[in-house]
Order: C-alpha cells, then sequence, then structure tokens
C-alpha cells in the first residue's frame, strides 16, 4: 500500500540532522519525526553536527542555539561558510525579536522558540522541505518505471505498484541514483539512518521485496546486483 503524504513531502527519503544536547528534548523531536517517516540523525554536539553535515547529504538540519560547545547561530554561520545551503530551523529558548533577527543573520531559515507543541515544529519542518523541493525534480523516471516525489506513486508501463515506505524510500534512492552502483553503507546511511543493524541483512531482504514488485512480470530487469557492492538501477 501507498502511504498518503501531504504535498511536497518525500518522507522517510527526507534525512534531518538534529542538532540538541538535551536529551529529553532531543528523544522527543526524533522519536516525533521519525513515526512521521523521516530519517534522522542525532548530534549532541556543534562538533559533531559540522562532521554529519560535511559528511552526509542532508535535506534539512533542526539546529538548537544553546550547545554544550559552542552557540548554534555560530555552527549555522560555519555551515554556511562551508557552501552547505541545507535549511536550518532554529530552536531557542529565548523569544526575543533580537534572538531572532540574530539567528536568522546567521542563516538560519526559520526559528521555533521552546516550548512548541510538536505540531507546529512538524509544520515548519514540512514548509521549509516544501520551498527546498521547488528547485529540485518532483518525478523521476528510469526506462517504464516512473516515481512522482510529491504524490509518492509509482508506476511502471503505467500499471500502479503498491509499496510501503521503507520499499519507497529505497527505491526512491536507487532511481534518484541510476547508473550508479550504491553501496550497501550508502543506502543504509540515507534510508536507515543510525539506527541501522550492520549485522542483518535488511537491505537484501527489502531488494528483494523491491525486485518482486518493480520487476517480476516485467521484459526487463532494472534492479542489478553488483556483488560484494551494493546495487545499481538502470534500463
Amino acid at each position: 500500500m501507498l502511504f498518503p503524504f501531504p504535498e511536497g513531502r518525500r518522507a522517510e527519503a527526507m534525512r534531518i540532522l538534529l542538532v540538541e544536547d538535551e536529551i529529553r528534548i532531543a528523544d522527543f523531536i526524533k522519536r516525533g519525526l521519525r513515526e512521521e517517516h523521516y530519517t534522522v540523525d542525532l548530534a549532541p554536539t556543534g562538533e559533531k553536527a559540522l562532521f554529519l553535515a560535511e559528511t552526509n547529504p542532508y535535506d534539512l538540519i533542526v539546529l538548537d542555539v544553546m550547545l554544550p560547545d559552542g552557540d548554534g547561530r555560530g555552527i549555522c554561520r560555519q555551515l554556511r561558510g562551508k557552501k552547505i545551503h541545507v535549511p536550518v530551523l532554529m530552536l531557542t529558548a529565548r523569544g526575543s525579536v533580537e534572538e531572532k533577527v540574530s539567528g536568522l543573520d546567521a542563516g538560519a531559515d526559520d526559528y521555533l522558540t521552546k516550548p512548541f507543541a510538536f505540531e507546529e515544529l512538524l509544520a515548519r519542518v514540512r514548509a521549509l522541505l516544501r520551498r527546498d523541493a521547488t528547485v529540485k525534480t518532483t518525478s523521476l523516471k528510469v526506462e517504464d518505471l516512473e516515481l512522482d516525489q510529491l504524490t509518492r506513486k509509482v508506476r511502471r508501463s503505467g500499471k500502479e505498484i503498491g509499496l510501503s515506505a521503507k520499499e519507497y524510500a529505497l527505491l526512491e534512492y536507487l532511481m534518484m541514483h541510476a547508473g550508479q552502483v550504491v553501496t550497501r553503507t550508502m543506502i543504509s546511511e540515507h534510508v536507515w539512518g543510525d539506527d541501522f543493524d550492520s549485522f542483518t541483512n535488511i537491505i537484501d531482504v527489502y531488494t528483494n521485496f523491491l525486485r518482486k514488485k518493480i520487476d517480476k512480470g516485467f521484459k526487463k530487469e532494472l534492479i542489478h546486483t553488483v556483488r560484494g557492492v551494493g546495487y545499481i538501477l538502470k534500463g
């Protein structure tokens, strides 16, 4: 079955970096975002945040102002200085106009004052992701296989194919890298995030699920195994 998501969301394929050192707040936000099918990585310090942001492709960064090793605004300036232009939603316990202005001037895209309702955080996340998505393609196509990132519908030869959320995220990632070999490590980091258990064969299992839905019954196979490395989706 296809999971209905609001227009503009790619949900689970979307990867968010949460920079928050307060364990209770971090767990609350992380759990809530994952329930909405986003992949979430957590950084408790600015140093860790900069490392992860330079290492991984994120769609959004949720950044707390008060961090144990510095100010979130300084981290935001460093991100922009490194040409990392991912949308940044800044969190702060101080909601003065001056505080918000300084955050926005540092390169943040939006500002949210603590305490906040999770529904408001989620709405701001969706808004920033939609804004960023306007400059991205919303349709992926390889041969007769089509994936619409707005409606989350997948079709092959005009026939609609129902996918689970994880199957959809895996297929989207493969299609975004069509013609390229993607390693199991790349898949685990983008589709599964930091909860991935490297001692399981879950990636192979889900790839086989996809093959049965995407390739079985069609003349041409699109998903190929690169032995010892990973997978490639090509015509």
